[in-house]
């Protein structure tokens, strides 16, 4: 499920979104996608939420491109990878209920 482009786009900045989006949905099909301009650092923003343990693996797919469009290529495009926030809540209601771990023994 992707969300319409709310900012305009030059031809070779929505030509990236949608090859760093179609990489994330090849490994991740469930992915969503939000277009946004961000100001820190400025540029376009691939804000993307996928239902995974850990976010990095967004990143393992699409980094050595991302790195590639924004040196060679001068594109200012960066992909920022969040889980849904269903899960964080639920992870975060279950620590509550876990037991504390045990204090380490001093020597």
């Amino acid at each position: 499920m992707s969300q319409e482009l709310a900012i305009p786009l030059s031809p070779a900045m929505k030509k990236a979104v949608n090859e760093l989006k179609a990489r994330i949905s090849e490994r991740f099909p469930q992915a969503s996608f939000v277009v946004e301009e961000g100001f820190d650092p400025k540029g376009i923003y691939l804000v993307t939420t996928v239902d995974i343990a850990d976010t990095d693996e967004v990143i393992d797919v699409v980094g050595d491109r991302l790195v590639e469009l924004q040196v060679n290529e001068g594109l200012p495009i960066y992909v920022t990878p969040l889980r849904p926030m269903q899960r964080v809540v639920a992870e975060l209601r279950e620590r509550e209920h876990a037991s504390p771990p045990s204090p380490l023994p001093l020597p």
